[in-house]
């Protein structure tokens, strides 16, 4: 567990044992304990709530407007802050509570260099195994309780580029919908890799613009990708630390198969047909 976990323990463990000055006796939560409370909560949340890891980046962004939310809560009203102010100046100006302040003030900062230190002595491992970036798929998925032959499974909604031009439209609109509302955040406005939350990602997300990426595919491939996301990976496409969700428990068939016409018609690749082969430069 993190250091840094513990001085947050540490402040709470400080808070709650000055509740009986701040309630004459009576063990009721004030507004700086709520404040702590309220915090560890929504960390917990972010850090150990959700099956597919959330970048720090995005822990930190959610993390801020939750504080920006408490301390406009605690300042709204003039007895609430000065109830809340109470414990902190109590803190750092009565006598009694000297022992305590100085425990703070020497384990903070030590807390802090500790850290700092494990992290920069911590010795480089190399992988454990050869990582691929695009691991060859499995014959056979399961999507939603049904099998899918990813083998001869073909988009069921590509034929209508040729055969009705105008649902084929209408399904690309779809897809456009469902990648905004889910992956530019990762992926980018432009498919090019550079969303808001990409530099806190380890492996950053695919850039579809480049010519190595979704025109070298199959759009079963795709589909596997998008149905099983990073959890989804088999060993040789480690790391496993991939924040893309399994997106099956998220969207329907149908929506995945727009979302990956949108995918080659915006950035204006054609997916790969089943008879070509992959031609590498050396």
């Amino acid at each position: 567990m993190r250091l840094w976990l513990f001085a947050a323990a540490a402040l709470a463990l400080v808070a709650l044992g000055l509740l009986p000055r701040l309630t004459r006796g009576r063990w009721r939560l004030g507004p700086l304990a709520w404040l702590i409370a309220w915090a560890v909560s929504v960390w917990s949340v972010l850090r150990f709530g959700f099956l597919v890891p959330v970048p720090a980046s995005v822990q930190k962004i959610y993390l801020g407007i939750a504080a920006l939310a408490l301390l406009v809560f605690v300042s709204s009203d003039r007895e609430r802050l000065a109830r809340a102010r109470a414990p902190l100046a109590a803190f750092l100006t009565e006598r009694r509570f000297t022992p305590w302040l100085a425990a703070v003030v020497l384990l903070v900062p030590a807390l802090v260099a500790a850290n700092i230190w494990l992290e920069a002595t911590a010795p480089p491992e190399p992988p454990a195994f050869g990582r691929t970036v695009h691991p060859a798929p499995p014959d056979q998925i399961l999507v939603h309780g049904q099998s899918v032959n990813l083998i001869t499974v073909d988009n069921p909604y590509r034929r209508l580029e040729t055969a009705d031009p105008e649902a084929f439209r209408q399904h690309l609109a779809r897809g456009r919908e469902v990648y905004y509302r889910n992956c530019f955040y990762c992926h980018g406005d432009l498919l090019d890799g550079t969303g808001m939350y990409a530099t806190g990602l380890d492996p950053i997300p695919t850039n579809f613009q480049d010519a190595g990426t979704i025109a070298q595919f199959q759009e079963s491939y795709l589909f596997w990708r998008v149905a099983k996301g990073g959890p989804g990976l088999p060993p040789e496409g480690g790391p496993w630390d991939s924040a893309m969700p399994a997106w099956e428990a998220f969207l329907s068939e149908e929506e995945m198969w727009d979302v990956i016409l949108f995918l080659y018609d915006f950035t204006g690749r054609h997916p790969r047909a089943r008879h070509e082969t992959i031609v590498e430069d050396h």
